[in-house]
């Protein structure tokens, strides 16, 4: 029978070199395992069904809906991510020194690729509302998908080369078995929190005040009857209500998203390393994470062509024959 110290430990067997592990109430640990439990079960299964939905419908298949597609793909991927920390509220990783580093790889890599979605969202939008004669030949579907292929890359291409160090010599920076821990020193934490947040985020803000300007002006030329000039003089398309009502579902995801993802990168700034265990960081890794919970549920308060998708995959429509030309929109 295993002694209380023992019981503490992540390996007991390991007595000398083995982390503690953290001891919380019973109650306390039941509600955390079952409250984060119900957020990657949701998560996992309302992006499976944006992710089925743009990709089993025909009509669903526009660049916009491409970038939502890449974004699901990743808050899918997030779900999968909280049941790690699930396995870690005990504060002990049992997985392997090598599995850790490459599990903190993939987190980097999607929430890059989640943030270089958004750029390319608010890049979409800019174009769609700010030069509508011109989005159609822009922004085509070959050129969506190169760019979230792109996007996916570099992500993925960047925090490989960021956590090199930690790939070359897993658990160097473990100071105790059980204890998860990868380390960005100064220089690399800067890139990253460039590439990572800074830029992509001025970028954002920077396009969307722009779309927020141009879609006011012409919200009120649509109201009064009057036509829009280009600054050239020509005669500018007016924008569509729909490309006003999706500008503003984009804008309350990316406004959600900027709020759930700022404190874990302000959070970054108070140190010159960036240690990713620290248990500061709990709430606002969780605060991310829960970012992609959310964004299904605003697509379906927001667009009626995910509630009505929703219905034909819940009831097994789409197995029928000649589903994926169903009128969605």
């Amino acid at each position: 029978m295993k002694t209380l110290e023992e019981a503490e430990l992540c390996f007991p067997q390991l007595r000398n070199s083995s982390c503690r592990k953290t001891m919380r109430p019973y109650s306390v640990s039941m509600i955390l395992y079952i409250i984060l439990s119900c957020i990657s079960l949701l998560t996992v299964i309302l992006n499976l069904l944006v992710i089925i939905s743009i990709s089993h419908f025909k009509q669903l298949h526009t660049p916009t809906n491409l970038l939502l597609l890449s974004l699901a793909v990743s808050d899918c991927f997030v779900g999968l991510l909280v049941v790690f920390q699930i396995l870690l509220l005990d504060g002990c990783w049992y997985f392997g020194e090598l599995t850790c580093v490459l599990y903190y790889i993939f987190d980097y890599v999607i929430t890059s690729a989640s943030i270089g979605t958004m750029v390319l969202i608010s890049i979409d939008r800019f174009v769609a509302i700010c030069y509508p004669l011109h989005y159609l030949s822009k922004a085509t579907q070959q050129r969506t998908k190169i760019c979230v292929s792109l996007c996916w890359m570099c992500a993925a291409l960047c925090h490989c080369l960021i956590l090199k160090d930690n790939l070359k010599q897993p658990g160097r920076y473990s100071s105790c078995a059980g204890e998860c821990v990868v380390v960005l020193h100064h220089v690399a934490g800067s890139v990253d929190l460039f590439l990572s947040f800074v830029g992509p985020v001025t970028v954002i803000v920077v396009l969307y005040v722009r779309v927020f300007v141009v879609a006011v002006s012409q919200a009120r030329a649509m109201r009064s009857d009057v036509t829009a000039f280009t600054l050239q003089g020509s005669v500018n398309a007016t924008v569509k209500k729909s490309e006003l009502k999706a500008a503003t579902t984009l804008g309350v995801v990316i406004v959600v998203f900027l709020i759930c993802l700022c404190p874990y990168f302000c959070a970054t700034l108070t140190g010159q390393d960036v240690l990713l265990n620290s248990s500061s960081m709990a709430f606002v890794i969780c605060l991310f994470y829960f970012n992609s919970l959310l964004n299904p549920l605003i697509y379906g308060l927001f667009y009626p062509w995910f509630r009505k998708s929703i219905k034909l995959i819940i009831t097994f429509q789409i197995l029928r024959s000649g589903s994926c030309d169903a009128q969605i929109m």
